[in-house]
């Protein structure tokens, strides 16, 4: 072998080994994921406006006193603290943003959490990557668990993972993990005649979030939608949607929500006029 043909050789083997193990690296173990990712999560213990206690989860993200949730955990909230791993306790003081369509919302925390702010992975995964889930499932919280991204599906008018990843109430906010540790999506709802049939809304909707708006205490927050507007449609696996669009006399769409709910026992509360009234039947 000449001497160029040599070099050529040499250069070809020393690319191959800083490219391969670059992408390998990239990977972390369960262990590591989990430490890594871990300071930047939280329980919500949240308080509704008739006393009722419960738990979701939230991540760390946007900035240091910024968490990102599903609206449903808080829409109907009066009070909701964070708690992290390590025990501190955080009072949330209400929203930056919400966004009831992508069921999202980007909740205030009252002090500044600096160097625990996960990183997020804006590009949509591929079907069949793991994804890693860390939250509060049935209260049990810091649980993590993980399962394939099976499928991504336009849910509600936009793109969601569908995922094998076992979630219960209590995980909904719960941040969703690639392999790199890096926040990809958050829980959000799971079919409750299905196993490991769940769903996340993906990090790229965390874009239209944004910690510049006023903040909206959870008093104010309660008052601004009508009484119409505040009605919603909550199904067994805690999630709440929000029914504005049939407020605004698009039936359909509350039909179509109805529908997707298939097999599930459903509460729908209406409130007019100061009168409220509670409906409870499985969707058929």
């Amino acid at each position: 072998m000449n001497v160029n043909l040599q070099r050529a050789f040499g250069l070809v083997l020393g690319l191959t080994f800083v490219v391969v193990p670059i992408g390998l690296r990239a990977a972390l173990t369960p262990e590591k994921l989990y430490q890594k990712v871990l300071p930047s999560v939280m329980t919500l213990e949240v308080e509704n406006q008739k006393g009722e206690r419960f738990v979701g989860s939230a991540v760390l993200a946007l900035a240091d006193n910024a968490a990102v949730t599903t609206w449903h955990v808080v829409a109907d909230a009066r009070s909701v603290w964070a708690v992290f791993a390590d025990g501190q306790r955080v009072k949330v003081a209400g929203c930056f943003d919400h966004d009831s369509g992508h069921d999202l919302a980007l909740l205030k925390l009252e002090k500044l959490m600096p160097h625990r702010r996960a990183t997020l992975g804006r590009e949509m995964q591929p079907v069949a990557a793991r994804a890693y889930v860390i939250g509060a499932p049935k209260g049990y919280d810091f649980s993590i668990s993980d399962g394939l991204i099976s499928q991504i599906r336009s849910m509600d008018g936009f793109l969601q993972y569908q995922l094998s990843c076992p979630i219960s109430p209590g995980n909904s906010g719960s941040p969703i993990l690639n392999q790199r540790g890096e926040v990809i999506a958050v829980a959000a709802w799971t079919k409750a005649d299905a196993q490991n049939v769940s769903f996340a809304i993906p990090a790229q909707q965390f874009s239209r979030l944004s910690i510049s708006k006023p903040l909206m205490t959870w008093e104010q927050l309660a008052t601004i939608a009508s009484p119409i507007q505040s009605a919603t449609l909550t199904s067994s696996h805690q999630r709440i949607v929000q029914v504005s669009d049939a407020a605004a006399g698009d039936y359909s769409a509350f039909m179509k929500r109805l529908n997707e709910s298939s097999g599930k026992s459903v509460k729908v509360t209406f409130q007019e006029a100061g009168r409220t009234n509670i409906y409870s039947f499985i969707v058929k």
